[in-house]
């Protein structure tokens, strides 16, 4: 039986270090402390919750792994991307980059400034764009491959009413994750998004909720989901089983975008089209 050769840093048996950007709450917050429960040294950063992400920093060491915490402001750019170079000096090297810090609007087109489509853009897109290169930088230098995964959404890959820059950030978000997926393939880099649905966090306004108490008849599976189980998703991809997977989009969503012919035609009225 043949066997997998293992990546240049699965061999060497020393820990993998990781950045996780907005990871002082929600999602990201469970992917840092997923990839901790692995092992891993995990580079913590947030905008403005510094408490948030103490507390991220918490349970990482808990689980035995380092914890370094950083302020990444991600409008203020390119600057800003320089916290992946400080995140890779002081863990001792980089392995992995989850972009994870992401914001929104809910506001239809025809009622938008120009400054509301730039900031969605610049944290969504352009700040996960600068943060990729400089990761990027780091592995191709250290010769040990690595992985780089980008936290998309749904929208991604479907439009949503009032969230022209969500999507449009996203959607090239997952383009761009395409692109880095060919460039640096030749490095042993591995790039990939994981695009959840909706997912019971602060950024949904359900915090600290058991997504098992909140019925989504439109959903397959009848919930929203958990940031535990998107972060599974982000776990899996560090792993060397994930080491033939690149430029791929994992939706993690209990089967929402399936449901779009079959969900139209049960629209009672045109409520829909509002922005809110």
């Amino acid at each position: 039986m043949s066997t997998i050769t293992p990546l240049p840093h699965e061999r060497s048996g020393a820990p993998l270090h990781a950045m996780v950007t907005g990871s002082d709450s929600g999602i990201g917050r469970a992917v840092a402390v997923a990839l901790a429960g692995g092992g891993v040294d995990v580079g913590i950063t947030y905008h403005e919750d510094a408490d948030g992400a103490e507390e991220t920093a918490k349970k990482v060491r808990e689980l035995g792994a380092r914890a370094t915490v950083h302020r990444l402001d991600l409008t203020d750019l390119p600057t800003a991307a320089s916290v992946v170079d400080e995140v890779a000096d002081e863990l001792g090297g980089l392995d992995v980059l989850v972009n994870c810090s992401g914001t929104g609007s809910s506001q239809a087109v025809m009622d938008m400034d120009f400054d509301t489509w730039r900031h969605v853009l610049s944290v969504d897109l352009d700040g996960a764009f600068l943060c990729s290169q400089r990761a990027a930088r780091h592995m191709i230098d250290a010769g040990r491959g690595g992985r780089i995964i980008n936290i998309t959404s749904v929208h991604e890959h479907a439009p949503r009413v009032g969230a022209a820059p969500y999507c449009a950030a996203k959607a090239g978000l997952g383009m761009l994750t395409k692109v880095l997926a060919l460039e640096l393939a030749e490095h042993a880099i591995t790039v990939n998004s994981v695009a959840p649905g909706e997912i019971s966090t602060p950024m949904t306004g359900q915090e600290d909720v058991d997504p098992r108490d909140q019925p989504r008849p439109g959903v397959p599976l009848g919930r929203p989901g958990h940031a535990q189980e998107v972060a599974a998703v982000v776990a899996f991809l560090t792993t060397p089983a994930a080491g033939y997977v690149t430029g791929a989009s994992y939706v993690v969503d209990g089967g929402m975008l399936l449901m779009g012919p079959q969900a139209s035609p049960l629209l009672p009225d045109d409520s829909w089209r509002s922005a809110g």
